[in-house]
């Protein structure tokens, strides 16, 4: 397997799943994964939000984790990396107001190159352009966003589980879709594990 260099763009309060998770699965399999944050050094930390769906009108949030950066974001350089992976939880919605955050996402929407994003942050995606005649998966909050950026909104089913890929995106609405999100992820990296 040809090993990937993977940049992930997160913040305070992204969504503990969906950052703990792809970051830890990506390592597993044998990828080189680099979490970055606005304003962080590689050894500082990151607060997480834990998002659970217990029957109200929005989810619910919790405190979760600090999860420990391993990069610098000043020294990322977008051509170096092979795909960008976007975690959500609040973390997209505020990260997407940093100038040099929109121009990584454009590099990689560009350069066609892979971008896996989930549950809110298909609003980074859509705020750099990069959605523009792709078919988007994202909590429902962020239907309006995709729209506005010439996107098309894919809901998601009823436990949200599922994932879709457009083009070089593949996007699901909110963990319950770990599964098939990564699997497309790995599928679009080239990734493949031997049983």
């Amino acid at each position: 397997m040809a090993v990937k260099k993977i940049l992930m763009l997160v913040g305070d309060y992204v969504e503990d799943y969906e950052v703990m998770v792809p970051f830890q699965m990506l390592l597993m399999v044998g990828h080189d994964v680099h979490a970055v944050c606005p304003g962080k050094k590689s050894g500082e930390q990151v607060r997480t939000a834990i998002h659970d769906f217990e029957g109200d009108q929005t989810y619910s949030e919790k405190p979760g984790h600090n999860f420990t950066l391993n990069a610098n974001f000043d020294d990322v350089d977008p051509a170096a990396y092979d795909a960008l992976v976007v975690p959500g939880g609040r973390a997209p919605e505020y990260i997407r107001l940093n100038p040099r955050v929109i121009e990584i996402v454009k590099h990689f929407g560009a350069a066609k190159k892979p971008i896996a994003a989930i549950c809110h942050g298909p609003q980074l995606l859509a705020a750099a352009g990069v959605v523009s005649g792709c078919s988007l998966m994202a909590y429902p909050a962020v239907q309006p966003e995709i729209e506005l950026a010439g996107g098309t909104y894919v809901g998601p089913n009823e436990t949200f589980t599922s994932a879709t890929v457009s083009g070089n995106l593949v996007t699901s609405p909110a963990w319950p879709a770990h599964p098939e999100w990564i699997r497309k992820f790995l599928e679009l990296l080239g990734t493949k594990i031997e049983p």
